[in-house]
């Protein structure tokens, strides 16, 4: 994992992956993430069930939860992206021979990491009671990345505070957010408290060596 370019240690934790639809495990991610100069960075790495390399992440928001920065590895493919008339990437096969640039009408990018539940959370806000707010994304589909359009309404159900674990006391909020995909009509719901996702769809936390950092502004 290379390093960050941040003063404050970033927190460091492992999430375990599997399908959600049949809870085959698709393998683990151990990332570190942290608020930084530029908003947030997420960087991570992922293993396949039998250890193997997966691919990586490395995504920094800025402090409005633009995606300023992506760059993301999954076999031999590779996507650069950031927010730009839209949002804008390019793509590299595996041969690297010929990159394909694109481009869409979206607000933020999306794939299977937890990062992106954390970053379109940080870019809509959503207030509670306020109803559901709607969001274009491009979804990056493992293990080729193929681009993908998708729509999804995000709603915050409740923010809920916890007594926070650890000697240094304090609160923990964790806020519940309803998303309903526009393509399926399937909806489900997660369950974040700052930049760590507790649990969602294919996803379990599974170590978190430090406190979540509040990141999420609610409201």
């Amino acid at each position: 994992m290379r390093a960050a370019p941040y003063a404050a240690p970033m927190p460091r934790g492992r999430y375990s992956l599997h399908d959600p639809y049949d809870g085959t495990p698709l393998g683990e991610e151990r990332f570190q993430c942290a608020p930084g100069p530029h908003g947030w960075r997420y960087v991570s790495r992922t293993t396949a069930p039998d250890g193997a390399e997966a691919g990586s992440l490395d995504l920094t928001l800025d402090d409005l939860g633009r995606p300023l920065r992506l760059e993301l590895h999954a076999g031999a493919w590779q996507v650069r992206g950031a927010a730009l008339s839209g949002v804008t990437w390019v793509r590299t096969d595996p041969t690297g021979e010929h990159a394909q640039e694109g481009n869409a009408p979206a607000h933020a990018f999306t794939g299977r990491s937890p990062a992106h539940l954390l970053a379109v959370a940080q870019l809509l806000r959503p207030a509670p009671g306020a109803g559901g707010v709607r969001v274009r994304l491009v979804e990056f589909t493992e293990p080729h990345l193929a681009p993908r359009t998708r729509d999804e309404v995000w709603t915050l159900l409740r923010s809920e505070t916890h007594p926070a674990d650890g000697d240094g006391g304090g609160v923990l909020t964790v806020h519940a957010y309803r998303v309903d995909d526009q393509e399926t009509g399937q909806a489900h719901t997660v369950h974040l408290a700052g930049d760590v996702v507790l649990s969602a769809p294919g996803v379990e936390l599974e170590e978190l060596d430090s406190p979540p950092s509040a990141i999420t502004t609610v409201g």
